[in-house]
């Protein structure tokens, strides 16, 4: 029971942000989308925060999700995601995860990826990625154990620098592009469909909104049974106001309750 919980509250970043992982396509298919310099002026403009809370299907709350973006100095950016449970689950299988991401350059790519994971009665796990993105290699290790070396045909996202750099790609209605991403020990080139406007109530109120599909798989006791949905404000801070992905039990939906960026006057 312990480890099913477990499975459900941290399907919350499987499903709802780590949405880029998953489906690889043929690499002559789809162009890579190109980030707007003007929408990741919005995005990275150092002090953005985004606080969602999670609930299953149903409505029942089972988490919070928070995402902060910090500048550090020489075009390098911090990109910390928190998640930890809530309510009845934390005395069955406590969760309190930390990732922190570190881009750079006009692309926002990553170069470094940390992971601590506080999951269970004192079980602690890091993991450690680092990109090299002119060499094309990824080194990777958990724990103390041995670190692996992966070559990679080109340069790579992460999770969630996908996530951040697809706020900022050019999203017209009915068109999709690829988004090169570093998961699961691999790289994977990665389909989002772009599809219809539409307004839906916010932490803003009426707002609206375009929705974006990645198009993706998943394996273990959470398989998708859907699709995954992301609807962000359609102007240009482009918030990510909702996400709703479907799991064989259910579905989990992310909404936003609390949002602060200084280069964002729209949500002031």
């Amino acid at each position: 029971m312990a480890e099913k919980i477990r499975h459900t509250v941290a399907a919350v970043i499987v499903s709802c942000f780590l949405v880029f992982s998953g489906y690889s396509i043929p690499a002559a298919e789809l162009k890579s989308g190109i980030p707007k310099p003007e929408i990741f002026r919005v995005i990275f403009s150092g002090d953005e925060f985004l606080h969602y809370t999670i609930s299953w299907s149903g409505g029942i709350k089972i988490g919070d999700l928070y995402l902060t973006v910090l500048g550090k100095g020489n075009d390098t950016f911090e990109i910390q995601a928190r998640v930890t449970d809530y309510g009845v689950f934390r005395f069955f299988y406590p969760v309190d995860d930390t990732f922190v991401t570190y881009v750079q350059g006009s692309d926002k790519l990553p170069f470094r990826y940390e992971v601590l994971q506080k999951e269970g009665m004192g079980s602690v796990t890091n993991r450690l990625t680092q990109y090299d993105q002119a060499k094309k290699r990824v080194k990777y290790r958990k724990n103390k154990e041995q670190e692996i070396i992966i070559d990679i045909a080109g340069e790579v996202h992460n999770e969630f620098s996908s996530f951040f750099a697809t706020r900022a790609m050019d999203l017209k209605t009915g068109n999709s592009f690829m988004v090169p991403t570093f998961a699961d020990k691999k790289r994977n080139e990665v389909k989002v469909q772009i599809k219809e406007r539409e307004k839906i109530k916010s932490l803003f109120g009426q707002v609206d909104t375009v929705q974006v599909m990645p198009i993706m798989k998943f394996k273990g006791l959470y398989d998708k049974d859907g699709d995954t949905v992301i609807w962000f404000t359609d102007d240009g801070c482009r918030v990510p106001v909702k996400i709703n992905s479907k799991i064989l039990i259910g579905s989990l939906t992310a909404e936003l309750i609390e949002y602060r960026n200084s280069a964002c006057s729209i949500y002031e």
